[in-house]
């Protein structure tokens, strides 16, 4: 008899790494996300860096990625930069409420994919278009979500410490609003 009870601790481990409020690493992503704003969600630190709007729609893209895949779309792929990293210079609440709404429905998306799975089996095949297995994959997105929550966490810290008026938009590069003597990392 097949079994699942790997794909069920994965489930679990994708839904404590995305919403938990005791995830063992530290905060999950809604967590990080809690109480972002839509004004420090377009903040990017310098001009090579990422928002906090793209990379949630980043995390978004490769769950939708990973959903596709385990759909069994061998031509599905994310080539191009806006699929990846799409830009977002402004972000207002509506667009903001947006961009979260999405990765929360493809967070739901991917655990309904995966509850679909009859046999742990599933985990060992390869995913089309690649050369790793859907175990690897689904870790990948798990991974993923803690190194960007990680990331969205240090992007608010540095916004709070810039002390950022209403009416301020774009990139910092500036870095004379922080306060000496504070870590931002």
């Amino acid at each position: 008899m097949e079994t699942k009870e790997e794909i069920l601790r994965i489930i679990d481990v994708l839904n404590d790494t995305y919403e938990s409020e005791e995830a063992w690493y530290g905060p999950s992503v809604v967590e990080a996300l809690r109480d972002v704003t839509p004004k420090m969600a377009e903040v990017r630190l310098s001009s090579n860096t990422h928002s906090i709007a793209e990379i949630v729609y980043h995390m978004t893209t490769w769950r939708i990625f990973a959903v596709r895949k385990i759909q069994g779309d061998a031509e599905f792929d994310i080539k191009t930069q806006d699929k990846d990293w799409k830009k977002f210079p402004l972000v207002d609440e509506f667009e903001w409420e947006a961009i979260q709404m999405e990765l929360s429905l493809s967070q739901e998306e991917l655990v309904s994919e995966l509850e679909k799975i009859e046999s742990d089996s599933f985990l060992e095949e390869f995913v089309p278009g690649r050369d790793y297995s859907y175990y690897t994959l689904i870790h990948g997105v798990i991974q993923h979500d803690v190194y960007h929550a990680g990331q969205i966490g240090l992007i608010k810290k540095a916004v709070k410490g810039m002390r950022l008026e209403e009416d301020d938009y774009g990139a910092f590069d500036d870095r004379a609003d922080f306060d000496n003597g504070t870590d931002y990392y």
